[in-house]
C-alpha cells in the first residue's frame, strides 16, 4: 500500500502547529517533500520520521539526587 500525501494543513495539524511551520521546514529543506505540480505534499511516513528524529527523551533523575541552585 503506498504511503499516503498529506497537504501542508494536514501536516500542521498533525503537528499541532500553524502552516507556517510546515512551510518553513518546507522552505529551510528540513522535510522531504513531494512536489505535485505547484502544490507540495508530505508523505505520512517522512512525517512520522521527522517527529521520531526531533522528539527529546525525557532526563531520569536519580532518586534523593537533587541540584542545589547556586
Amino acid at each position: 500500500m503506498a504511503d499516503r500525501l498529506l497537504d501542508v494543513k494536514q501536516v500542521a495539524a498533525r503537528l499541532g502547529t500553524g502552516v507556517r511551520f510546515p512551510r518553513r521546514l518546507i522552505e529551510e529543506r528540513r522535510i522531504a517533500f513531494v512536489k505535485v505540480g505547484r502544490n507540495v505534499r508530505i508523505s505520512e511516513r517522512v512525517l512520522d520520521e521527522y517527529i521520531a528524529a526531533n522528539t527529546v527523551q525525557p532526563v531520569t533523575v536519580r532518586p534523593g539526587v537533587l541540584r542545589r541552585v547556586a
